[in-house]
């Protein structure tokens, strides 16, 4: 055992006795949460304006703050961006994280002093509570790679801006800093293929113990990594890889793509950051679901999903939800967002401890004829089809197709294969059940003879790389949408159909 983990040792089980005492009292801690936002809040500009100083309980704050996506508290950060003091937290934020809207164009969001922990130490948590679970600290004897988005920041009105993922380069501390790889020239380059082919060429040689990143990221770097060795595997260029650390889509699609690439299976942590706030992340190899953050510094509500668009959806907090229900997920935090809308739906699997598995968009949906089938369903139904019928699946999206020429409407899946099953008809078969019994609208729908069974168009391997770098999005924490309810992304994709 080196001296890093040695060290860690202590420090590891303290964040799991930590994590152990705060989920168990998850109400008291998100109670405490929503006091502590209103006794600061209270004196900026948007609690003047909402009378937060009136507030005593959760039925007040219902009361006194309305439910918002960006657009519509945009007129608030507006005024933060041009370096306002006190406007929805106490003076000004620390940073402004850079993120693409559907609508809106460029969006910026507030991360101050008292947020930026939030960002950092849950991520930490993370690892700290893998790590003790496994009686294993050896992970910190070696090196740690971050596949992530440019550190480079601008400034706007004195406060540093620019995207998430940089902004955490900023935040970690020294001991780890020293770990880190790629070097900061690297990772300061914006080309992505440019940028993996230097972060191989830095990492090729070095005792990688550990890899974070976007799932389809992660792989172009092992196929990079593939191509730079004459095909040898990842466990084989670094032995002692211990964990693969991941976010911001589902990981099991890319499973037995990245496995293979690997040689072995090596243990995976999920975790569920976002630029408004780190929200949740494995606690345990052992238990399906991530335990929700609820002890910093936000303070979360729940939506049930069908609601969400209503004059005057269902407000709960966590005390009010129940397992086996969508929401779209509402985060109140110290960074100064209210009643803020991110976009996310989650489902609760468990109430003790509260923990959660991600299960789409409030955007991301198809519900051209009432089916409402979101991206949980699809992906579900897809990984059924590739454990009956094995194959490797690059990357997918589905959409509808309504104008059709003398047939009945269907659903199109756009999937891009590494390695195509043995039978297309019978694969897309196989994905049709599981969905029609995940999904009793879309059933319906088939067996009523409204729609006709889904069907495959086969795209290119490089198909979705391709599209997203004509997009300028490729890389960092950029990524293509399961479902759409129109047609946009999937004509865009149909250039690269085989």
């Amino acid at each position: 055992m080196g001296v890093k983990s040695l060290l860690i040792k202590p420090y590891a089980a303290f964040v799991a006795n930590r994590v152990k005492q705060w989920s168990v009292n998850a109400v008291a801690c998100q109670e405490n949460i929503m006091q502590q936002l209103i006794t600061v809040g209270e004196h900026t500009v948007f609690g003047t304006h909402h009378q937060l100083e009136k507030v005593r309980n959760y039925n007040d704050f219902k009361n006194a703050v309305p439910l918002r996506d960006y657009e519509q508290l945009k007129s608030y950060i507006d005024r933060v961006v041009k370096g306002e003091h006190d406007i929805l937290w106490k003076g000004k934020p620390k940073y402004l994280a850079k993120t693409s809207g559907t609508t809106s164009g460029v969006k910026f969001i507030p991360i101050t002093t008292d947020s930026v922990g939030n960002h950092f130490y849950s991520a930490q948590a993370a690892i700290m509570l893998f790590m003790q679970e496994q009686h294993d600290t050896s992970i910190m004897d070696g090196k740690l790679i971050f596949l992530s988005g440019s550190p480079e920041l601008e400034e706007k009105a004195g406060i540093k801006v620019g995207r998430l993922s940089g902004i955490v380069n900023y935040e970690i501390p020294a001991y780890l800093k020293r770990s880190q790889v790629p070097t900061w020239q690297t990772n300061c380059i914006e080309d992505w293929e440019t940028k993996v082919d230097r972060i191989a060429d830095e990492t090729l040689g070095q005792d990688m113990r550990m890899i974070s990143g976007i799932p389809p990221w992660m792989q172009m770097y092992f196929d990079r990594l593939h191509e730079k060795t004459g095909g040898k595997r990842i466990i084989e260029i670094f032995p002692n890889l211990k964990l693969i650390t991941h976010g911001g889509v589902n990981f099991e699609p890319y499973r037995a793509k990245l496995e293979q690439s690997i040689g072995k299976k090596i243990p995976t942590v999920e975790t569920y950051p976002a630029s408004e706030g780190f929200i949740a992340y494995q606690n345990s190899q052992h238990e399906e679901g991530l335990l929700l953050n609820a002890n910093s510094g936000i303070f979360f509500e729940f939506v049930p999903t069908n609601e969400i668009f209503n004059e005057n959806p269902t407000r709960l907090n966590l005390s009010q939800v129940e397992t086996g229900v969508n929401y779209a997920i509402i985060i109140n935090n110290n960074a100064g967002l209210w009643g803020y809308i991110i976009g996310d739906t989650v489902k609760f699997i468990n109430l003790n401890p509260y923990k959660i598995i991600v299960t789409g968009r409030i955007k991301h949906f198809i519900s051209a004829f009432g089916e409402h089938v979101i991206a949980e369903e699809v992906e579900n139904a897809l990984l059924h089809a590739v454990k009956q019928m094995p194959t490797e699946v690059v990357e997918f999206t589905v959409a509808p197709k309504i104008q059709t020429e003398g047939e009945l409407p269907y659903h199109e899946w756009l999937i891009a294969f590494d390695t195509m099953p043995s039978d297309l008809i019978i694969f897309a078969n196989l994905i049709e059940k599981e969905l029609r019994k995940k999904n009793i609208y879309y059933d319906d729908l088939i067996e009523g003879k409204i729609l006709q069974p889904l069907k495959i168009s086969v795209l290119q391997k490089d198909a979705f790389i391709e599209y997203m770098k004509s997009k300028g999005k490729l890389g960092g924490q950029n990524k293509v949408p399961r479902l759409s309810n129109d047609r946009n992304l999937a004509e865009e994709l149909l250039k690269y159909k085989i």
